[in-house]
C-alpha cells in the first residue's frame, strides 16, 4: 500500500485512547505513510493522531445524564461525518463509544466508506436488538473478549477476536515493590486503593460511599493507608472536596505520574475498591483483589435493569462465567457492604490466592497481540475494499 491513506478515528474516553494509541502505533509499523484525525486523547495524539474536538466532550455516561448534552453530541457527531466525508478519508475507526460512533459508521458506510469498531459495544448483555444495527453500519467488529466473537458469529456479523492490549502490555506477575517505589510509598504498609471513577459524575456518586467505607476500615485496619488516582485536574478537586466532607485522610497521585496513574496506584496496593468498568480488567490483570462498586441514576438503574441480560457487570466475573470477585451495585452499594468485603480480601488469605490464580489463568487466555492482531485485521479490510472497488 504505497497511496497515502486517511483514517478517520474517534475515542471518547481514557480506556478508548489507550486502546487508540496501540492501534495507531501498530498501523504506523506496517503503513507509514498515513494520516489519523477525529477525536483523539492524550496518547492517541502522542502517537500523531489529531483531534478536532477535545475527547472529554464524549465522557459522558448514562441514558438520562446525557440527555443534557444531546445537542452538542449531534453537532459533533455531524461535524465529524461531514469532515471525514470532505477529505475523503479511505476507513473510519469508531473505538467504543457505541452510541455516538455507531452513528458515524453508518452515515460513513453508506457513502461506501469502510468502518470498523473497535470494541464491542455490551450487545450480548442487553439491547440486543441492536445487533441489526451493528451490522448495517460496521463492516469489522473488533473484540477484546472471546465470548463477543462468539455473539457475533452466531448473528452473522463479521468479528474479529484480538485480545486486550492491556493483557499483553502486563506482566504476568505484577511487581507491586516497584510500583510503591515509583509512588513514593513505604513497601511495609498496607495500602487500600480506592477507585470512585474517571467521570465528575461517578466521582460525586461513588466518592462518599468508598470514603465512608474507609472511615469503617479505620476500626479494624487503623494502619493501612488510603491511596487514590486523579486521572486530571479536575477530577482531584472533586476527589479533595469529598475527602474534606467526608473526615478521611488518603494521598492523592494525579496526572503528573503519566497518563497510567490509575494503573500505578492499583498495582502498588493491597486491595483495590473501585467503579465498575475497564479498570476492573486492570485490576484482574495486575493481580489485585478488588470490591466492584457501581451506582447510577436511579432512573438510568431502573431503565438498565430491565434491559440487562447478563448476571454480572465487574469483567472478571464475565469472563469466567461465575463471581470471582463481589460486585455492590446501587442500593447493595452501602459503606458497610464494602468494609465487610475489602476486610474478607485482607482477612482470607486461602480466597484471596485461589481467585489471583484465576485471574493469572484468565489474562493468559486474553494475550493475543492485540493491537497487531487489530491491525492486521484493519488492513485485511483495506484490501478487501480496494480489490471490491476495483
Amino acid at each position: 500500500m504505497t497511496k497515502p491513506l486517511r483514517i478517520g478515528i474517534v475515542a471518547g474516553e481514557v480506556s478508548g485512547d489507550t486502546l487508540g494509541a496501540g492501534l495507531i502505533r501498530a498501523l504506523r509499523q506496517r503503513i507509514p505513510n498515513v494520516e489519523f484525525f477525529g477525536i483523539c486523547g492524550p496518547q492517541m495524539l502522542a502517537e500523531g493522531g489529531r483531534s478536532l474536538f477535545p475527547m472529554e466532550r464524549l465522557s459522558v455516561m448514562g441514558l438520562v445524564e446525557v440527555l443534557g448534552r444531546l445537542r452538542e453530541l449531534f453537532t459533533i457527531r455531524d461535524t465529524l461525518v461531514d469532515e471525514f466525508t470532505q477529505q475523503k478519508i479511505d476507513l473510519f475507526i469508531g473505538i467504543d463509544a457505541p452510541d455516538f460512533n455507531l452513528r458515524i459508521e453508518a452515515s460513513l458506510k453508506q457513502q461506501g466508506i469502510p468502518t470498523v469498531h473497535y470494541v464491542s459495544p455490551s450487545v450480548w448483555a442487553w439491547r440486543q436488538g441492536r445487533v441489526d444495527d451493528i451490522r448495517d453500519a460496521v463492516d469489522t467488529v473488533l473484540c477484546l473478549l472471546p465470548f463477543e466473537k462468539k455473539f457475533y458469529d452466531e448473528h452473522s456479523v463479521n468479528a474479529v477476536f484480538v485480545g486486550h492490549p492491556l493483557a499483553d502490555s502486563l506482566p504476568l506477575v505484577n511487581d507491586t515493590a516497584a510500583a510503591r517505589a515509583a509512588l513514593g510509598l513505604k513497601h511495609e504498609e498496607e495500602y487500600i486503593a480506592l477507585l470512585p471513577g474517571s467521570r465528575g459524575g461517578e466521582v460525586n456518586r461513588l466518592a462518599p460511599k468508598l470514603f465512608a467505607a474507609a472511615l469503617l476500615l479505620r476500626s479494624d485496619r487503623p494502619k493501612a493507608k488510603f491511596i487514590i488516582p486523579a486521572i486530571n485536574a479536575a477530577r482531584r478537586i472533586d476527589i479533595e472536596q469529598h475527602l474534606a466532607v467526608a473526615g478521611i485522610e488518603a494521598q492523592i497521585f494525579d496526572d503528573s505520574h503519566g497518563a497510567g496513574v490509575g494503573r500505578l496506584v492499583m498495582a502498588a496496593s493491597d486491595v483495590v475498591v473501585l467503579a465498575s468498568g475497564t479498570a476492573t480488567l486492570e485490576a484482574m490483570l495486575l493481580k489485585k483483589p478488588m470490591v466492584v462498586v457501581y451506582c447510577l441514576h436511579w432512573l438510568t438503574w431502573l431503565i438498565v435493569r430491565l434491559l440487562v441480560k447478563v448476571p454480572y457487570v465487574g469483567l472478571p466475573n464475565l469472563l469466567a462465567g461465575k463471581f470471582l470477585v463481589p460486585e455492590l451495585l446501587q442500593g447493595a452499594a452501602s459503606p458497610e457492604a464494602i468494609a465487610r468485603e475489602t476486610l474478607l480480601w485482607l482477612e482470607n488469605a486461602p480466597l484471596r490466592d485461589e481467585r489471583l490464580a484465576q485471574f493469572a489463568a484468565l489474562h493468559e487466555s486474553l494475550r493475543q497481540n492485540a493491537s497487531e492482531t487489530a491491525a492486521d485485521a484493519v488492513i485485511r479490510l483495506l484490501q478487501k475494499h480496494q480489490k471490491e472497488a476495483g
